[in-house]
């Protein structure tokens, strides 16, 4: 029952929203939903940790310390940017870049989205989880291009391109998984569950489990936003409103690696050896790289930093690929950390947008002066993602740092060359707009803080102690995502 009203609740706000989204009142409406959402989400985990694994809905659904951990994580970020959202969506409004009709499309597809990722993530269908995760592309398609700008519009269409071309890979990876698996579990549905997959992964046979992970990995891979598969995630997330980047940075590619992860555990048990994990070790180091050379060169705001989500998303995909206690421990701890961080970043990178009506780093000037919680929560934003003590990314890339030095001491020159560039190039981006006097075309904003306050507060702590209870979660999901 829970699961069915954590799942409900933003399907019925959706189709609220439909119909009164343009009205004053929708944003609060917005805030309900997610709220409810997250509340559901903890009763859920709440259970799982009460109970272990639970299997509801004639096996339809399936939910264990993994994906409810990703289930809470996606709830909670989701409602905080209901709430960032309520005050600059209006300004957005307010200056004429949206009508009242793009509202009520906005907060509509905004939790169709969220309903996309958390069907995706609680469903025990292989099936059922390409058909959501092909929900969530299709309706972040539709909010990229909310502004109907000729680069909007030109950022949708590659997102939908690239993405449908991957999605379509992952459906051929399906396919073949399921060939593999009628022949052991037999004709029908009951072999595109996770919960059977697992328990006869060592008699799959294992040449067609090794190609089917090879179209997963493009596929899923391109939602991750992995070099060189990550052409789209850049004007995705420059062009469309920052909510959604802070949704899509924060949430959608954690989502992606999470079925990801799940094939993996299959590929292992089938094939018994640890090639799906040398592939993802390649795509993941390979993208840390590249994202953070790319650092260097940028000159919008917010495609800066969706490098930065394509760099962060190929540390945990790297990890995960390197398994190991400490490795998988650190994955699933980065994963947690980089959302808040990354969403709390978007938030002050959108209003220092619309206090200067630019995207344009050279533009953005005199945050600390114009208004000191933008400008500080930019710094204290950008000091954690990119690994300084004692905030949570610190404690993660130092755990990934760690395993990699004992499983694979001949990438640590290269996994410390991508953190140390991306270091270097995110502080020399942002010194000069935190810094200096007020240019004459800044103006004064009403901002919201708080979310933004909330999630540094969190990845600090998280940096300094980890209660009892989050420990013991993380190292039940470490559990299943070692198979």
């Amino acid at each position: 029952m829970i699961l069915l009203i954590l799942l409900g609740i933003s399907l019925f706000s959706a189709i609220i929203l439909a119909f009164v989204g343009d009205r004053k009142f929708a944003p609060e409406i917005n805030i309900l939903g997610s709220m409810a959402t997250f509340v559901a989400g903890i009763a859920l985990a709440w259970q799982v940790y009460l109970h272990g694994q639970i299997i509801a809905g004639g096996n339809f659904f399936f939910v264990d310390a993994f994906n409810v951990y990703l289930a809470t994580l996606t709830s909670f970020v989701s409602m905080t940017t209901a709430i960032f959202s309520r005050r600059y969506m209006r300004w957005e409004m307010e200056h004429g870049k949206i009508g009242k009709k793009r509202m009520r499309f906005y907060h509509a597809m905004f939790q169709l989205f969220i309903f996309a990722m958390l069907l995706a993530l609680l469903t025990n269908n292989v099936g059922v989880l390409w058909i959501a995760m092909e929900l969530a592309t299709l309706s972040t398609v539709l909010l990229v291009s909310l502004y109907r700008t000729p680069t909007a519009i030109e950022a949708a269409w590659k997102y939908f391109i690239l993405c449908g071309v991957g999605i379509a890979q992952a459906l051929f990876g399906t396919v073949l998984l399921y060939f593999a698996a009628e022949r052991v579990l037999g004709q029908g549905g009951e072999a595109l569950l996770w919960t059977n997959l697992s328990m006869v992964s060592d008699k799959l046979e294992p040449t067609i489990l090794s190609l089917a992970f090879v179209f997963l990995m493009i596929g899923y891979g391109t939602k991750v936003g992995l070099v060189p598969l990550h052409n789209w995630l850049p004007d995705a997330h420059s062009e469309g409103p920052t909510p959604i980047s802070a949704v899509l940075s924060g949430l959608l590619l954690n989502v992606a690696l999470y079925a990801l992860v799940r094939c993996k555990i299959l590929v292992d048990g089938a094939t018994g050896t640890h090639q799906s994990g040398y592939i993802m070790m390649g795509f993941g180091l390979l993208s840390i790289l590249v994202a953070a050379f790319s650092l260097l060169r940028q000159k919008d705001i917010k495609r800066m930093f969706a490098y930065s989500s394509i760099e962060h998303m190929g540390i945990a995909t790297f990890a995960f690929g390197l398994g190991g206690q400490i490795a998988t421990f650190g994955a699933l701890l980065h994963m947690l950390v980089h959302s808040l961080t990354k969403s709390a970043i978007f938030f002050t990178v959108g209003h220092a947008s619309q206090m200067h009506e630019t995207q344009e780093m050279d533009k953005i000037k005199g945050l600390f002066r114009g208004n000191p919680l933008v400008g500080w929560g930019l710094v204290f934003g950008v000091m954690a993602i990119v690994g300084m003590p004692p905030f949570g990314v610190f404690t993660s890339e130092f755990l990934i740092l760690t395993a990699t030095m004992k499983d694979a001491p001949l990438l640590t020159p290269l996994f410390l060359i991508g953190l140390g560039v991306a270091f270097a190039a995110l502080f020399k981006r942002v010194a000069p707009m935190v810094s200096g006097p007020i240019p004459s075309i800044q103006k004064p904003l009403k901002a919201t803080h708080v979310p933004v306050m909330l999630h540094l507060i969190l990845v600090l702590i998280l940096g300094l102690y980890m209660p009892k209870f989050l420990s013991q979660w993380f190292h039940a999901a470490v559990e299943k995502c070692m198979g």
